[in-house]
């Protein structure tokens, strides 16, 4: 466990995250070698901890509440942990020790006409930098999949939420003294120099992966800065497109639980395209059923619903992460599919269609990570598809893409089998 005192602000930076480095590399040699009985043996007693330290996470989740007064509601939401959240916690770490082990996996076989036998396996990936913003629960998915998949992880949440995650990262130690492995598989940057990020994206002799997991701040930052690979997370930029055969009480149902569940989440609506030919019957419905929701619409919008704010060309590239939605009038499949590849972020996107066709049709043009068929954009989450949880909606196309699990926390290597051979 990262075990550095409150006053790690008053030291060097690039000393700490050296330490962590070196640390998390000597961890990951032991979690590696440990057994798929081990690594769920450490979730099983991280996830009782948490439970039992439930009232000394919220009390930790209550000075950092304390010290960010002004911002958004959205953010607050991220932040606020309550009891449900932490047993949601504490279920997730269960769950993924209840799922198969995803190292040593046999991915390929082959025998060569020269007598060598080759295996392709899975394996741990190393030692992964996990950077986030205020979402506490992060730390809690992010280290147990780690665990799990027998990499070591060094956490660097955001300043805001550092109270909590040094109360989870200490359940997780625990899980992992309990059962017999390092305590430094999970760390903790303890110090709100945001320095420590620059310093972990050029770590090149101890991390083997960043991922970051925010927003569009930390993106960039990520991309300039880092001299490790990168499983980058975007914003969350979603569709939810309304096509003209749609059901209109299942598509006005969705897209309410798609925008309005959890307003702050990566995985809400934040854009309604609407086919013209039912436009003026399923707005005023959505209007409706949306409720104190602002609706920013394009001029066809505005001519339905006169109370509409007028949408700019910003709106359809922002992920509000509040109550607010834009609304885009299209004429038909073709344009819509136009539109959402334009302007999505490339996370998730949505069709709300009775028409199998056009769903299909939808479902293979648009190039996000995620997409859907009459269902909310907010199923887009690692829980949901039965990772347990996740580290994030990884929106690239190279090595995991969508909710990463345990599975999609490995790496592979071949293991040769010889008799003697020698190569001519």
């Amino acid at each position: 466990m990262n075990d550095m005192s409150n006053d790690t602000n008053n030291m060097d930076v690039t000393a700490i995250v050296a330490d962590l480095g070196r640390r998390a590399k000597a961890a990951a040699q032991k979690l590696a070698m440990a057994t798929a009985q081990q690594r769920n043996q450490a979730l099983k007693e991280a996830a009782k901890e948490l439970r039992l330290r439930t009232r000394e996470i919220l009390a930790a989740n209550a000075i950092d509440l304390s010290s960010v007064s002004g911002r958004d509601d959205a953010f607050i939401d991220r932040l606020t942990l309550t009891e449900n959240r932490v047993a949601a916690m504490a279920d997730a770490v269960d769950a993924i020790a209840d799922q198969s082990d995803p190292l040593g996996r046999m991915l390929a076989s082959f025998d060569r006409p020269n007598g060598l036998k080759i295996d392709r396996v899975s394996v741990p990936i190393g030692v992964i930098a996990m950077i986030y913003e205020s979402r506490p629960n992060v730390g809690s998915d992010a280290g147990a999949l780690c665990i799990k998949s027998g990499n070591t992880v060094i956490l660097r949440g955001g300043s805001e939420s550092l109270h909590s995650s040094r109360e989870i990262v200490a359940c997780l130690a625990a899980g992992l003294k309990a059962a017999g492995l390092p305590e430094d598989a999970v760390q903790l940057v303890d110090t709100k120099d945001r320095e420590a990020v620059k310093l972990l994206l050029q770590s090149t002799d101890t991390v083997d992966l960043a991922i970051p997991r925010g927003g569009r701040g930390l993106v960039s930052l990520v991309q300039k800065e880092a001299r490790v690979p990168t499983l980058l997370h975007l914003d969350g930029n979603n569709h939810s497109y309304i096509h003209e055969s749609a059901d209109f009480e299942k598509a006005v149902g969705i897209v309410q639980n798609a925008k309005m569940r959890r307003t702050g989440i990566c995985g809400a609506t934040e854009c309604v395209v609407i086919d013209r030919a039912v436009a003026a019957k399923v707005l005023p419905l959505l209007e409706d059923a949306l409720g104190d929701c602002e609706l920013r619409g394009d001029a066809e919008a505005q001519d339905i619903l006169a109370g509409i704010t007028p949408a700019t060309e910003e709106d359809w590239d922002t992920e509000y992460l509040s109550n607010i939605i834009s609304v885009k009038i299209v004429a038909d499949l073709s344009e819509a599919i136009a539109f959402v590849q334009d302007h999505s972020s490339g996370h998730t996107d949505a069709i709300i269609s009775e028409d199998k066709a056009a769903a299909k049709q939808f479902m293979s043009a648009i190039d996000s990570a995620v997409v859907m068929h009459n269902a909310s954009t907010q199923f887009s989450d690692g829980g949901e598809f039965g990772m347990g949880a996740e580290i994030g909606i990884a929106t690239g196309k190279m090595h995991a893409r969508g909710p990463v699990g345990a599975e999609q926390l490995t790496s592979f290597k071949y293991l040769v089998f010889g008799d003697g051979q020698q190569r001519p």
